[in-house]
């Protein structure tokens, strides 16, 4: 399915072939060093979950104050989305990048020697605005430089890395709780661990080049250029900065730069809800609440502490087989085909977590055990189809002139959804159960399947701005409805 525009659509048809050669391992290097934003993102996310039992026993915490340590980082992963993306826009992609990596150092530093709760927030907030910040910039960092026929592939790398810091995280967790947990202060060793990512990722990011596209939206298309031509052919860059810059000249003499031209302009007004639409919809699945409380949800089911510790690498183990099968999917099959199955298939589950939880009564042997494959079931389903699809859809769908603002305004409203769910899922889950908690999550399963089945547009097999001008002009829209 094409869409009829100027230049961007019919690009598609006149770009030459990528090909092969050393430029593609150039790219793929590029995308390592970048995801070790991803890899720190889940590994910060994720550490929580097995860490919180010690650290509430030498800190004292009470369950309020083991809400707002774990949701201190979330709310500020909500700032960190918005201003990181506006950094990102003025600064640069790489330049914000490494900011990113220096916060994820000091505030994993904060945390393993805080003295106190109060200090451990700081710490916390401090992860939190990086957390926030990478969920922002790598992914379009990524998508920017990325080839339109392996884009999906490449900026859904992120997301994979996100799934193993976490894997990671619970591994971590359950190796020192279980060798180590008799030594005071064994979640600080825990929380020490992520340092080192910290440092490769601000390392590798110093011989990194700049996003073509950024550099393009500053005049630099000399810089543009010689960059674009480390990961593409040199007709394909070439071919590539003719077409980024005829778009960019487009948008200049049509007006449509500027936040004032989003909200003015009726589709890229509704490109922002769509965005913030499908944010909100990913957080409540309840996805993260398992990542952060699964430890909670599985006691709670029946294991006890250690067992529940071990367990909860599942989920993980599942969360990296889904990313990796997303990964094949991105650059094959529709986003919005993807978006319904993992919706309808995530939905399911809720209800199957909820029925479960009611047949079987506390006590039941089974009990444990069911709700633990059901959760794998869902974690899996999620990770295969949303999570990867979802980030890599952000960080496609807005124009570059929007691009940072339209992405960190949509993961601001992501990150807040998160915050909230973080901080009461404990007192959700202690008032209405896992049964109750469940059910709920599948009724706003349905609303999002609606959602994406009536409002989000296709993106795949499209340039990014070829996307651009079907966004702006509302081709895009167009088309999808009259599908």
């Amino acid at each position: 399915m094409t869409v009829p525009h100027s230049k961007g659509s019919d690009s598609i048809g006149t770009l030459p072939p990528l090909g092969k050669g050393p430029f593609r391992k150039r790219l793929g290097v590029i995308a390592l060093i970048a995801t070790f934003g991803g890899l720190l993102f889940g590994y910060d996310t994720g550490v929580i979950n097995g860490a919180l039992s010690p650290m509430t026993e030498e800190l004292g915490l009470t369950p309020f104050t083991e809400g707002v340590v774990t949701s201190s980082l979330v709310f500020a992963a909500a700032a960190g989305a918005l201003v990181g993306g506006r950094i990102s826009d003025a600064w640069g992609r790489r330049k914000t990048i490494l900011l990113l990596a220096a916060f994820f150092f000091v505030g994993a530093m904060i945390v393993v020697f805080t003295p106190n709760y109060e200090i451990l927030v700081v710490g916390r907030i401090c992860l939190g605005l990086a957390v926030g910040g990478a969920s922002t910039v790598v992914p379009v960092f990524l998508a920017e430089m990325a080839p339109y026929e392996i884009r999906g592939s490449i900026a859904g790398r992120n997301e994979l890395a996100i799934v193993v810091g976490q894997l990671s995280a619970f591994v971590v967790n359950a190796i020192i709780g279980n060798v180590w947990g008799h030594i005071d202060g064994v979640w600080r060793f825990m929380f020490a661990v992520c340092a080192i990512p910290a440092a490769a990722l601000f390392i590798g990011m110093l011989r990194m080049p700049e996003s073509p596209r950024w550099l393009v939206e500053k005049h630099r298309f000399a810089d543009a250029l010689e960059v674009l031509k480390t990961v593409r052919s040199p007709e394909r860059a070439q071919a590539e900065l003719d077409e980024i810059q005829g778009i960019a000249e487009e948008e200049k003499e049509a007006h449509t730069v500027g936040i004032r031209s989003i909200l003015t302009n009726k589709w890229l007004f509704r490109t922002l809800l769509v965005g913030i639409g499908l944010g909100i919809a990913q957080q409540l699945t309840g996805i993260n609440s398992i990542m952060y409380y699964g430890q909670i949800v599985l006691i709670e089911s029946g294991f006890d502490r250690d067992a529940a510790l071990i367990a909860n690498i599942a989920p993980g183990v599942i969360a990296v087989v889904g990313g990796i099968i997303a990964l094949w999917m991105m650059d094959r099959i529709d986003r919005r085909k993807t978006f319904i199955i993992g919706l309808s298939l995530t939905t399911i589950s809720h209800v199957l977590i909820g029925v479960s939880s009611m047949l079987l009564p506390a006590g039941n042997p089974l009990r444990p055990w069911v709700i633990l494959l059901l959760v794998v079931i869902f974690v899996g389903s999620m990770q295969t189809f949303l999570n990867v699809a979802v980030w890599v859809y952000l960080s496609e769908i807005f124009p570059l002139h929007m691009r940072g603002i339209g992405i960190g305004i949509s993961v601001l409203a992501l990150w807040i959804t998160n915050g909230f769910l973080s901080l009461y899922f404990p007192s959700l889950v202690e008032g209405v159960g896992i049964t109750g908690t469940f059910f709920l999550f599948a009724g706003v399963g349905v609303l999002a399947l609606i959602f994406v089945a009536t409002q989000v547009p296709e993106t795949r097999g499209r340039t990014l701005e070829a996307v651009e001008e079907g966004v702006t002009t509302g081709a895009l829209y167009t088309v999808h409805l009259r599908r």
